[in-house]
């Protein structure tokens, strides 16, 4: 474990899942004038109980606040009120890890969905210590 890792509120694994972010607060056309919200299919990168790290080529900025719909692989999913703690931008990515994404950091969600997810971090968790123990 890193010295970033422990400094860490929540454990966070990484993961490849399929992810839903809409915003909330509407964005303004700028050639229309007219009002509109975004919806965008993902990928969460990792997740912890705190946030995730969202792969997307469109960030949205800091502060947004946003619906994240996280799908588990067993079948279960977490929604959840969340708000953009950065973002960062890639002009051209060269490479797999050099992907545009944002860090989200959740606000609240269904008692029954954030016990999904705790579920699943905690599985991951567990299946990564075993591999470790096996090597």
């Amino acid at each position: 474990m890193s010295e970033y890792d422990a400094s860490r509120r929540y454990l966070r694994v990484p993961a490849q899942l399929p992810a839903r972010i809409s915003t909330i607060d509407p964005e303004q056309d700028p050639w229309t004038g007219r009002s509109f919200f975004r919806a965008t299919q993902e990928r969460c990168a990792n997740v912890s109980q705190g946030g995730a790290y969202v792969r997307t080529a469109e960030p949205l900025a800091p502060g947004r606040r946003l619906l994240i719909e996280i799908h588990l692989p067993d079948g279960r999913r977490l929604e959840a009120i969340g708000r953009v703690a950065w973002s960062k931008t890639v002009m051209s990515p060269h490479e797999h890890d050099d992907e545009g994404g944002i860090g989200v950091e959740f606000l609240g969600g269904a008692a029954s969905h954030l016990t999904a997810l705790e579920d699943y971090i905690a599985n991951r968790a567990h299946a990564k210590t075993a591999s470790e123990g096996d090597a």
